[in-house]
């Protein structure tokens, strides 16, 4: 009555076997598909390397929390990188410190002046640990918009602040990204950070489409559309619609097989970086759990919608 057990076991292996293989082929030629650390940033990185890399991701984006890495410390910066070296770990990117105290709009030129400051030495952080981009919050994590004149104001200091990190980072060899922030924040709409793009004479500037951001706003579509001409990273994570809750794509509202359609039709071909959440009560095992599976769906899907392109019918003359 209960059935063959042999028979369900080897169901079971046959199973995970094809899934496997699913996922081996979807790997052939697939884009990158990286780890941010910030999902351990209360843990110190070199708590952490081994394991991301035994998970089987070759690059990660290296989170700028103090507590896990200080980026102000450069001997620490030094053995991170002689750490990733040694694990063959790359860095798609570094994500640039963002906090209340960090303003690079701020009325006050001290708070200004402190903050680019402390922008400046995560960039530099980024090109020793030899990351290829730097992601940068172009706002302050404030609530709310001011008074059109102070807002006018303050979107002229993020303008000449950003210049100053954008020649930096051309100086160290680091490409800078501006991120899409959460739309209840002062630069929070996508217009703001397409101004500031524009504003950047320094150097060649790009976008960080982070989808969990957009999706909170109800405007992922559009926020693809506008920044398409700028796009260089996506960074993944899913939410209901009520607070930012970086969960893996597929278990919030995003649909994620349209999405991946969308990147493939505007040919966006650059990195996706997984940016879940966690937590110092969660073993780390299991938050590699979680995006090991979010990285074999991000790869199925891709496959997926590479299949259906080439099974459409040939349009050409």
């Amino acid at each position: 009555m209960g059935g063959n057990p042999g028979r369900k076991n080897h169901s079971m292996w046959l199973e995970n076997v094809f899934v496997r293989g699913l996922v081996l082929c979807a790997t052939m030629n697939a884009r990158s598909i990286a780890l941010s650390t910030g999902c351990f940033y209360r843990r110190r990185i070199f708590d952490v390397l081994k394991a991301v890399r035994d998970a089987g991701f070759a690059e990660i984006e290296v989170c700028s929390s103090p507590q896990h890495l200080d980026y102000h410390d450069t001997e620490q910066i030094r053995l991170a990188a002689a750490e990733m070296h040694r694990l063959e770990l790359g860095a798609v990117s570094m994500h640039a410190p963002f906090a209340a105290h960090i303003d690079i709009t701020s009325l006050d030129d001290e708070v200004r002046e402190s903050s680019v400051q402390d922008l400046l030495r995560a960039c530099e952080a980024a090109a020793r640990l030899q990351a290829r981009h730097v992601v940068l919050h172009p706002g302050p994590e404030r609530e709310g918009r001011p008074h059109q004149e102070e807002f006018l104001t303050r979107m002229h200091h993020a303008a000449a602040s950003l210049n100053r990190v954008a020649r930096r980072c051309c100086e160290l060899g680091v490409h800078l990204l501006l991120e899409n922030m959460l739309a209840h924040l002062m630069f929070g709409h996508v217009r703001d950070m397409l101004y500031l793009l524009g504003e950047i004479k320094t150097c060649e500037v790009g976008a960080c489409l982070d989808t969990g951001h957009a999706h909170l706003a109800r405007e992922l579509d559009m926020v693809i559309q506008k920044l398409s001409g700028h796009l260089c990273m996506v960074h993944v994570n899913d939410n209901h619609g009520d607070w930012d809750a970086h969960l893996p794509p597929g278990a919030g509202g995003i649909d994620w097989l349209w999405f991946m359609r969308e990147l493939h039709r505007r040919q966006f071909s650059g990195p996706l970086v997984l940016e879940l959440s966690g937590s110092t009560d969660e073993p780390v095992a299991a938050v590699l759990d979680r995006a090991v599976r979010a990285r074999d769906y991000l790869r199925l899907l891709e496959s997926q919608v590479r299949e259906e392109v080439h099974d459409q019918p040939s349009t050409s003359c």
